[in-house]
């Protein structure tokens, strides 16, 4: 009997790899599959006015019909992208630490850290560190891997994915009530960007959405918190098995 598929699909200036952690914990119930977007890892850099709909479409392939689908970060919208245009490929939608419908002062706030990231690159990477792993119990090994993953971007590329990221919630927005399928929704209690909050919102936008926000964690959970993010997801996919 086969395995049932979950796709993992990466956040921002990642790459497959930041999966490791949440992949082997899933890979004796499930086939994993942990591509790269595009703009990121192996796959080569994308130009000025890349949008969401690009970057769903390059990585669609990679998804096998009735996959259940998880994303983190801009891979959470990446996801949500596919499950309303493409919805024969996702069986269920999970999003980690996603954001949702930013508001003005949350908008400005990604927007800041875009221009940082633009006049200097080495201090965005520093603080994007800073804000995922400050106070955390992280390997020192995952943080050095971590920053040499983000320091290795084409830097037009990442850029035009940041954009991406900073933006496409707002395109997103209104259209999440036609996503169909069942949905989690988690994030970390002191994630200071894809905020709890963020969380609720976006699990009120979907139809059938459920919020789950693990305590003491900031945003990188498939890194950080890689059991209590399984432990949710196969606890929600266990359930959808059942109705």
């Amino acid at each position: 009997m086969s395995k049932p598929t979950v796709v993992l699909l990466h956040g921002v200036g990642l790459d497959h790899s930041m999966w490791e952690p949440t992949a082997a914990l899933l890979a004796d119930r499930f086939t994993v599959i942990t591509p790269d977007l595009p703009g990121h890892g192996i796959r080569p850099p994308v130009s000025a006015g890349v949008t969401l709909a690009d970057l769903a479409d390059g990585v669609v392939g990679e998804i096998p019909v009735g996959s259940h689908l998880v994303g983190f970060s801009l891979g959470a919208l990446v996801a949500q992208h596919v499950a309303l245009r493409r919805p024969e490929l996702v069986a269920t939608l999970t999003s980690v630490s996603s954001v949702c419908e930013r508001t003005a002062e949350e908008r400005a706030l990604v927007l800041d850290r875009l221009r940082t990231a633009e006049a200097d690159f080495m201090a965005s990477t520093a603080a994007s560190l800073q804000r995922w792993f400050a106070g955390t119990d992280v390997d020192p090994v995952w943080v050095a891997r971590t920053e040499a993953t983000l320091l290795a971007n084409d830097l037009g590329s990442f850029l035009n994915c940041y954009r991406v990221f900073a933006t496409a919630d707002a395109e997103l927005g209104p259209d999440l009530g036609a996503i169909a399928v069942r949905a989690l929704a988690v994030t970390g209690e002191s994630d200071p960007g894809s905020t709890p909050e963020m969380t609720h919102r976006l699990a009120a936008a979907l139809p059938d959405c459920r919020a789950v926000v693990i305590p003491q964690a900031r945003h990188m959970l498939p890194v950080e918190r890689p059991q209590a993010l399984v432990d949710s997801l196969t606890t929600f996919l266990g359930e959808c098995a059942h109705v």
